[in-house]
C-alpha cells in the first residue's frame, strides 16, 4: 500500500469500512451478493462517494469484496481465503516482532504448544494423500543436498502436517509463526549434523503418524522442537542481535 493511500484512510473512511463490515459479517451482505453502487451507498450514510470508494478499496484490500467490470459487474462480496487470513496474520505478527512487543521465545513457545498438537491430530486424521506429501519431504540422503533445498524440504514437512492435523485454524495460526523464525535463521551456518538430525527426526514424527499413535506423534514433535531451539538461538538474526532472548536456550527448522 503507498503513501498516498495510507493518507486517504481518514478516521471516516476507516468508519464506513467498519461498517460494511459488519453487515457482511451479520450476513446483511451475504457471500457472493452484489453490494449497492457507490452513489446509493453515500446517500444512506451522508457521506461522500469519495468515502465510500475509499472505504470499499479496504474492503478488497481484505478480500472482502471483489469488482468485475461489464454490463453484469459491480462489487460482490467474498470471503478471505485461509492463506490470505494467514499472510495477514503474519504481517501483524512480523510488526510486533519488529517492535518487540513479542519476542521470539515466545514466538517458540507458541510454535511448540501449536505443533506438538497438530502431529497428535495429524496421527488420527491423515489421510493417504497426507502420508504421500510427508513421505516426499523426507530426503534419503541430507549430505546429497544444499542447505536451501533440505531447508525447502523441511519446511514443506512441517507444512504438510499442518495440513494433516485436518484443522484449518490450526494451520492459520502456526503457519505465520513459523515462517517469521524462518525468516531471522542465518541457514547457510546450520551444521550438517543438525540437518541430519531434523531430517531423522522427520522420519521419526511421519512413522508415528503413520502408525496413527498420536502420543509418539506428539511426543516426537515436542523432542524434535526441544531440540531445535538451541539452533534458534545461536542462528537468529535481529537488528544486530544473536539470540530471540539473550537468555535462553532453543532452536527449530
Amino acid at each position: 500500500m503507498t503513501l498516498k493511500n495510507l493518507v486517504r484512510q481518514t478516521p471516516l473512511v476507516v468508519q464506513v469500512a467498519e461498517q460494511f463490515r459488519e453487515l457482511i459479517a451479520s450476513g446483511d451482505w451475504p457471500v457472493g451478493s452484489r453490494i449497492p453502487g457507490e452513489h446509493q451507498l453515500a446517500e444512506q450514510l451522508g457521506v461522500s462517494r469519495g468515502t465510500v470508494r475509499e472505504a470499499l478499496r479496504l474492503l478488497a484490500a481484505h478480500n472482502l469484496i471483489r469488482t468485475a467490470k461489464g454490463a453484469g459487474g459491480g462489487s460482490f462480496v467474498t470471503l478471505p481465503t485461509a492463506d490470505h487470513v494467514s499472510e495477514v496474520l503474519q504481517a501483524n505478527i512480523r510488526l510486533l516482532n519488529e517492535s518487540r512487543e513479542v519476542t521470539a521465545e515466545e514466538m517458540l513457545e507458541t510454535r511448540e504448544l501449536l505443533e506438538t498438537f497438530a502431529a497428535r491430530m495429524a496421527a488420527g486424521r491423515r489421510t493417504d494423500e497426507d502420508l504421500e506429501r510427508l513421505r516426499a519431504c523426507i530426503i534419503e540422503d541430507p549430505g546429497e543436498l544444499g542447505t536451501e533445498r533440505q531447508h525447502t524440504s523441511n519446511t514443506s514437512f512441517h507444512t504438510a502436517l499442518l495440513e494433516a492435523s485436518g484443522n484449518t485454524l490450526l494451520s492459520i495460526a502456526a503457519q505465520p509463526v513459523f515462517a517469521i523464525l524462518q525468516t531471522n535463521m542465518r541457514r547457510r551456518e546450520i551444521e550438517p549434523q543438525t540437518l541430519k538430525k531434523v531430517n531423522d527426526d522427520h522420519r521419526a514424527i511421519l512413522a508415528a503418524v503413520e502408525a496413527g499413535n498420536g502420543d509418539a506423534a506428539a511426543r516426537h514433535m515436542r523432542r524434535h522442537l526441544a531440540m531445535l531451539r538451541k539452533t534458534y538461538v545461536r542462528l537468529w538474526t535481529h537488528h544486530g542481535e544473536t539470540s530471540p532472548a539473550g537468555r535462553h536456550d532453543g532452536v527449530g527448522d
